[in-house]
């Protein structure tokens, strides 16, 4: 079993700051959990605290069965993969990826093959005689990787591995990583996998589940399409999704027994079911979240009565198969994700109108930010 276990895990400086607030989470075993979060989250601070890398101030961390808070990192059966690389320049791929199985005194022939398994997986076996200098730096991760995967860990520990390489190799490797946790489960071997990253596309298209972190506490932890459909609060909303979630202030008002929002001069009617969930706020103040693919054309959908309103547009960005427009909306920006071929041009500098979708859209609390329509 190589599960890990966080019960109410803290890290508190010398001076005072406290990085983590009582993290309670639990990684199954075989599992890929990604940590996201916007820089100076305590992601990182939390996956060097698993590693022990990195001291805690409270709590326990169990991986399999064993509380690891006092065992040195080389005995917790981690592997981790660095932002980095962290290669010996002066080694060849292959000496990197056997320096740990010598260090363990591994007979030489189960070194060889281990290697060359990890290599032939990772598509680098015509690398190994090369040194760092002569690699770019996607072949240089693979190495990394290479590295971790030859030690058979427990689990293994990713800290912001692609954040150093550039978009087409970011998308690769990404695939990579995830073929690799798959192909892994699929031979038996242990295939637990935590993966650090702030970009929310690598979080949604790697993780089985994400973890979302503010400020060192978890916002969410749930699966990619649960986090995009049912956000558990307006930080998570407008953290996952990109374009990002339109969120603006707005009033839950009645009239003629039905239930509207009204964002400046501009009243939608919320669909039953909607209705029925927020009736208690209804003359207060709330958040509005609706994604931009839930604001379309008028052309898309003519025969609605309601939920109409018309923005000023400032940006249209064309995408090839998209166009994300950027229209203004009673003082506040919205954008809108179109497809180019069912609207007709959309004019800079000029004013379009736009349909709610909102049997799709979120209110959330205005004081505590919880989603209050799920």
């Amino acid at each position: 079993m190589a599960e890990v276990v966080l019960k109410r895990i803290e890290k508190e400086y010398p001076n005072g700051f406290k990085a983590v607030h009582g993290i309670d989470l639990e990684v199954k075993d075989g599992e890929f959990m990604v940590f996201v979060g916007p820089s100076g989250c305590s992601k990182s601070t939390t996956l060097r605290m698993i590693a022990g890398l990195e001291d805690i101030t409270g709590g326990e961390i169990w991986i399999g069965d064993r509380c690891v808070n006092e065992v040195p990192p080389k005995d917790r059966g981690i592997a981790m993969v660095f932002q980095n690389y962290a290669l010996y320049p002066h080694m060849t791929a292959y000496n990197n990826m056997a320096f740990g199985l010598k260090f363990q005194k591994t007979p030489k022939d189960e070194i060889d093959k281990r290697v060359r398994d990890a290599a032939e997986k990772l598509e680098i076996t015509d690398l190994l005689d090369r040194k760092p200098k002569e690699m770019s730096g996607g072949q240089r991760q693979r190495v990394a990787v290479g590295r971790a995967i030859v030690r058979k860990p427990e689990v293994f520990l990713f800290d912001e591995p692609l954040s150093n390489l550039d978009a087409k190799l970011r998308v690769s490797m990404r695939v990579r990583i995830s073929q690799l946790h798959q192909q892994l489960k699929e031979e038996g071997q242990p295939a637990t996998m935590i993966y650090v990253t702030h970009d929310q596309v690598e979080a949604m298209t790697m993780g089985d589940r994400i973890c979302v972190l503010k400020f060192g506490e978890i916002m969410q932890v749930d699966t990619p399409l649960n986090l995009y459909n049912k956000p558990a609060n307006k930080f998570v909303a407008g953290f996952i999704g990109a374009p990002a979630m339109n969120i603006v202030e707005a009033e839950l008002i009645s009239e003629k027994d039905k239930a509207w929002l009204k964002i400046g001069e501009f009243t939608f009617l919320l669909p039953e079911e909607k209705a029925s969930k927020v009736k208690n706020y209804v003359g207060k103040k709330v958040w509005f979240g609706i994604r931009p693919e839930n604001i379309k054309s008028f052309e898309t959908n003519p025969n609605e009565e309601n939920n109409y309103a018309t923005g000023e547009v400032s940006v249209v960005e064309q995408m090839g198969n998209e166009e994300f427009v950027y229209f203004y909306m009673a003082g506040n920006q919205f954008i809108s994700r179109l497809n180019p071929e069912k609207v007709k041009q959309i004019s800079l500098r000029g004013s379009y109108k736009f349909w709610f979708d909102l049997s799709k859209c979120h209110l959330f609390d205005f004081e505590s930010e919880e989603n209050i329509s799920l």
